[in-house]
């Protein structure tokens, strides 16, 4: 009786997840984010349609399946976000300070510009197929970086991202919990953000995401665009690398 409780409950879930899907809010943000990067912003009035996501200036087609990745010319790996906030700041002519301001928005009394954009260039490569490579040495370090923090335990809690998504079947209230541990969990997660919440009315990027994590686990705050966020990035989307992206897509 049980396991019979279990599954229905697994099935209405499964049903309430399928009506979601027939019209996606996250367009809008889509379609503001195409029209930030063509426009001329800044104290350089330059457009975004400079920046280079790592596969030409101005190109987003795919761009964000091979993400993150190094960059040579800022001699670091980079996610969407952070290479974002170089492009403001090198090309743009914003400081980093007013680059990094309010990267998650205020509700409606000011929307995020910065989760447009990551809605614009990730609906970009919906459908190319994840290919995060480990080429460069500081790949490799950052992809390292990233597993031993997943695995790291700390806090009041004693919580790890591998103590909510380290093993299969589990779920909090209504929210299924991938097991990020494996090919299956981190590629079905990973390919699904940006997502547009219901539940908040907003489109979310991967970085609110991660910080969202770490507040539940009772962390210290996650630093927008700092080199421990890219880390975490670059261990879940390298491990998600061979099946199609599928985002903004629309949670709860």
């Amino acid at each position: 009786m049980p396991c019979a409780f279990a599954q229905s409950t697994v099935d209405e879930i499964a049903k309430y997840r399928a009506a979601l899907q027939d019209g996606n809010p996250a367009e809008l943000w889509e379609a503001r984010g195409e029209a930030l990067w063509k426009q001329k912003r800044g104290p350089k009035q330059v457009s975004f349609e400079q920046c280079d996501l790592g596969l030409g200036a101005g190109v987003v087609k795919g761009a964000y399946a091979r993400l993150p990745r190094y960059f040579a010319d800022a001699d670091r790996v980079m996610d969407l976000e952070t290479r974002l906030v170089w492009c403001m700041v090198k090309l743009q002519g914003y400081s980093e300070a007013d680059a990094l301001k309010n990267p998650f928005g205020s509700g409606n009394e000011k929307k995020s510009d910065m989760e447009a954009l990551v809605a614009y260039v990730t609906s970009e490569s919906r459908g190319a197929k994840m290919n995060v490579a480990l080429s460069h040495p500081k790949e490799e370090q950052m992809y390292r970086l990233g597993e031993k923090m997943f695995y790291f335990r700390g806090g009041p809690h004693d919580f790890a991202c591998a103590t909510c998504h380290g093993e299969d079947g589990k779920r909090i209230r209504l929210q299924d919990l991938p097991n990020l541990t494996g090919t299956e969990g981190a590629q079905k997660a990973y390919t699904t953000w940006p997502a547009y919440r219901v539940s908040q009315g907003e489109l979310r990027s991967f970085q609110w995401r991660l910080y969202d994590c770490f507040r539940q686990q009772r962390f210290p705050e996650l630093i927008f665009a700092s080199d421990a966020s890219v880390a975490l990035t670059m261990f879940l989307a390298r491990n998600a690398n061979g099946v199609a992206f599928d985002a903004p897509a629309i949670k709860r």
